[in-house]
Formats: C-alpha cells, sequence, structure tokens
C-alpha cells in the first residue's frame, strides 16, 4: 500500500524485514546488477533506494534486480508485488514456470533471436530465489505427456536429425567454447524442433522422445549461455529444458539439468541453493534411472556443491562415491550421448575443484595435474585450457610462481579459437596475480602478461 505521502510502504516494509539500511540495499543490488551484467545499474546508492521508499517508481529491470537482491537476503521469493511494484513479471512469470512449455519455449527463442530483445533479456537477474523447484513440478508436467491431437508431422527420422544436431553443437561446445554457434542452435530449436513439438505424434513413444530430444537441445543452450557468461539467459534455458523433459517422463536428464543449475549457482558463489539443486539431481529416479557414468558426473557436482557450503566430510564421502559410479561403467554399458565427455579427466577437474574449496591444495594440483595428462586435448579444448588455468591458480596460491606462469602459459596456448568467459575470466585472475610481479623486470612474467592482454582483446 502507499503511504498517505505517496509513499512506497509495501517496499520499506520488506527492506525492515530484512534489517537493512537503505544504503545496504543499495550495495546488494550493485552486487546483483553487476553478477548480472548489467552496468548501467551498477551505480545505484543510498539516494536511488530512498526515492524508491519514497514512492518514486524504478525503471527498466530495477524492479527484478531489486526483487532479487531482498529474495536473497530473506532466503524466499519476493515478488514485485510485495515490494508495490506490481504489474511487473515476477521471477517464476519471467523463468516461465507459470506457462505453458511451448509458449514459454516460444517466448524464450523470440527473446533470444532477436537483437534488441536479447538486449532486454540480457539485462535480467540470475535468480537464486528461483532455484527452488515449484512443489509438485515433476508430477505436474508429467502428466502432460499425452499424445497431441492433430496430423502427425514428425517422425523417427526427423528425431534422429534433432538428435544429430544435438551431438554435433555438444562437440563445438566442448572444443570451442559457449561463444561459438548459440544464437544458430537457439534458432533450430525455436524454429525447425518447435514445429516438430506442436505437431501431432503417431504414438506416445515418439512424442517423449522428441520432448526428451528438445530437453536435451534447450540444455545444451543454457550450457553454452552459461559458459559465455550470460547466466540469466542459461537459467531461463535450463527452466524450459527441465520443464520438456518432465513432459517427456526422462528423469536421468531432469538430473542432468539439475547438475548443470547446481554448477552454475557453485560459480556464481551460491553455494546453498546449488547444494539444494545438486540434491535434487541425486534423488529418486532422476540418480536411480541414470548410467553409472551419468551417476558420477551427479555425484562429483554434488560434492562441489557440499565443499562449497564448507561440508568437508560429506564432499569427500561424495567424491568418493563418484569415483565408484564410473569406474562401475563399462564399455558394454547403455549410455545417452551427452555423457560422452564426461570420463577420467572430468571426474579429475570437477574433483581438484572441490579439494581447492576445501583447503587441501595439494590434492588439488593432484587432481588438476591429473586431469590434463588424461584428458583429449584437441577434443576437449575448452575445459582443457580452464583446467590448466585454474590450475596455475592453485599453483600460485602456494607460491609457486614458476610453475603457475607454466601452467597459465599452455592455457593460453590452448585458447587460440576458444569463445569461452570462464577460459577468459581465468586468463583476468592470472593477471590479477601477474599484477603484483610487474616492474620487476622479469621477462617471463612481461611475456605471459602481454600474451594474456592480447588474449583478452581479441575477445573482449
Amino acid at each position: 500500500m502507499a503511504g498517505s505521502d505517496g509513499s512506497n510502504r509495501h517496499l520499506a516494509v520488506v527492506i525492515a524485514e530484512a534489517g537493512w539500511s537503505h544504503a545496504q540495499v543499495a550495495a546488494a543490488f550493485t552486487r546483483v546488477a553487476s553478477e548480472s551484467g548489467i552496468p548501467e545499474l551498477t551505480g545505484v546508492g543510498r539516494s536511488h533506494v530512498s526515492h524508491w521508499v519514497a514512492g518514486s517508481k524504478p525503471s527498466g529491470r530495477s524492479p527484478l534486480i531489486l526483487c532479487e537482491a531482498l529474495s536473497r537476503r530473506l532466503g524466499r521469493v519476493v515478488t514485485p508485488a510485495e515490494i508495490g511494484l506490481a504489474g511487473e513479471p515476477s521471477p517464476a512469470q519471467v523463468l516461465g514456470w507459470d506457462a505453458d512449455t511451448l509458449a514459454a519455449l516460444a517466448d524464450l527463442g523470440r527473446a533470444d533471436v532477436d537483437a534488441e530483445r536479447r538486449r532486454v533479456l540480457g539485462s535480467a537477474a540470475y535468480s537464486v530465489a528461483a532455484l527452488a523447484l515449484p512443489a509438485g513440478w515433476w508430477e505436474r508436467l508429467a502428466s502432460h505427456t499425452r499424445v497431441r491431437a492433430g496430423a502427425g508431422t514428425a517422425g523417427w527420422g526427423d528425431l534422429e536429425a534433432v538428435r544429430e544436431m544435438v551431438a554435433a553443437f555438444s562437440r563445438i561446445d566442448q572444443r570451442r567454447g559457449g561463444g561459438h554457434g548459440r544464437t544458430a542452435l537457439a534458432r533450430y530449436l525455436t524454429s525447425d524442433v518447435a514445429s516438430y513439438l506442436h505437431g501431432g505424434f503417431s504414438d506416445a513413444t515418439l512424442r517423449a522422445a522428441m520432448f526428451s530430444t528438445a530437453g536435451e537441445l534447450a540444455y545444451l543452450c543454457g550450457w553454452m549461455a552459461f559458459d559465455n557468461a550470460e547466466h540469466a539467459l542459461a537459467q531461463r534455458y535450463f527452466t524450459v529444458a527441465l520443464k520438456l523433459t518432465a513432459e517427456a517422463g526422462d528423469a536421468p536428464l531432469a538430473g542432468h539439468i539439475m547438475r548443470a543449475m547446481a554448477h552454475q549457482a557453485v560459480d556464481l558463489g551460491h553455494p546453498r541453493q546449488a547444494l539444494g539443486m545438486a540434491a535434487a539431481s541425486m534423488d529418486g529416479e532422476h540418480y536411480a534411472r541414470a548410467c553409472p557414468r551419468e551417476r558420477a558426473l551427479f555425484g562429483v557436482v554434488h560434492a562441489r556443491a557440499l565443499a562449497a557450503s564448507g561440508d568437508r566430510h560429506a564432499a569427500t564421502r561424495a567424491l568418493l562415491r563418484a569415483e565408484d559410479d564410473l569406474a562401475a561403467a563399462t564399455p558394454g554399458d547403455e549410455e545417452p550421448g551427452r555423457v560422452f565427455f564426461f570420463a577420467e579427466a572430468s571426474l579429475a577437474h570437477e574433483t581438484a575443484c572441490a579439494l581447492r574449496d576445501i583447503g587441501d591444495l595439494t590434492g588439488s594440483i593432484r587432481e588438476f595435474q591429473r586431469s590434463v595428462r588424461t584428458r583429449k586435448a584437441a577434443t576437449f579444448t575448452r575445459t582443457h585450457a580452464v583446467t590448466l588455468g585454474y590450475l596455475g591458480a592453485v599453483h600460485a596460491r602456494q607460491g609457486a610462481m614458476d610453475e603457475a606462469c607454466a601452467a597459465w602459459s599452455q592455457a593460453l596456448e590452448m585458447m587460440d579459437g576458444v569463445r569461452s568467459a570462464r577460459a577468459r575470466q581465468t586468463v583476468l585472475d592470472m593477471r590479477s596475480v601477474l599484477s603484483s610481479f610487474r616492474g620487476r623486470g622479469l621477462r617471463a612474467v612481461t611475456d605471459l602478461d602481454t600474451r594474456a592482454s592480447r588474449y583478452l582483446a581479441h575477445t573482449a
């Protein structure tokens, strides 16, 4: 409600519940805006918040940024209506949970492939509060697995074609990073594949298979956006992917997507929400129906979430379980194509990240080195470069700068042709460490810093 003086009493009440001053609200707002890549909103200060409380309405994407900042503080979803901004979309509406699955896909596709709408979409906030899955979401969406009415427009050959596209773009992503080809993939998903989903199917099995494959394609769009630091966009694709997957009744694929959402939350520094999503991927049929290789993938990301949450012992147990699951995988297993990348090198990389986060730097270096040693670098170039970047950073934390520079030099060599914000971030982190050595006349440091600067300029 508005006060007699026109003030926004709703917003004032929620800020009071959060126990924040206007300056603290502004600081939290700026953090969310920065994380979401919206530089024009990072200048919000105490006076802006005071004006909003006094009755002035935040413009543009500010209401959603403000809701997200307050949601993180309170540990629940704060909607625009709750803070006196009725008429603005809620996080649930933005992420499509309340919309029909195909309508949500169409809306996301239109926003992603149109340059102007993509700019608006890119200014949305990554929503931590929206990581809480709605109660009964799986059962509700799985009940939609009916055969659609109408003439059949897609056959088994069409399904195989879509699967081939998923496989091709998955390999491009692994080699070149999420900055290559994602828009083309989004266009294919929201045009050709969407038309199949809207058509009729000759039987329920074909329909479920097409929805599952479309879900995997939407997941891949999300993963590529995540790798390219388009976090709010990635979250929306992951959400649509989950909805498609639920309609297909594909529990292991849903676990695979939730694992990716947990990974994103860990990387963005939200361990509690990451742990909830990782635990969901390990629950019930998501884990039980998955092949051993995919179980290991779920498990190692669960371990990373535990490590990020500070639970050292549980993280260690989870790592051992993931190792056992991968050891149980055999060449004769029936495995989905999406797990083609996950083998010893990938397990070692994620294990190293978990060990790093619980403070075992020696163990982390050992596992990063194992990952480097066992990976097929020509096929998995992007991840190999990131692994080397992380290895260099851990060496630097131990004061072993010669080893750090050697790893970073190899990472830069691998990054030629790679478009990945995660790889780029390792270079930014490297330059930050090297900054304290500039001016000391160290040739190796100077050369490495120059190469890093050129890479950053080339990929800006």
